[in-house]
């Protein structure tokens, strides 16, 4: 099966650099969210985590 596979995809001209974009874009996400992780100001993390223990706005859900 992976004979297969391996013998079809050479046969494709430029079929070499998906794999550099994929990496590429793999890194730059990773990266940004990394940055973004640390960059993030403690005040929102305390509010975003809160969120799910918050019960005054669980009462504005309830139809």
């Amino acid at each position: 099966m992976l004979k297969f596979i391996k013998g079809h995809m050479e046969s494709i001209e430029g079929i070499e650099i998906y794999p550099m974009i994929s990496l590429l874009i793999f890194f730059i996400f990773f990266a940004a969210l990394f940055w973004w992780v640390f960059t993030a100001k403690k005040e929102h993390i305390k509010e975003v985590s809160n969120i799910p223990l918050d019960t005054k706005t669980d009462k504005d859900y309830i139809l």
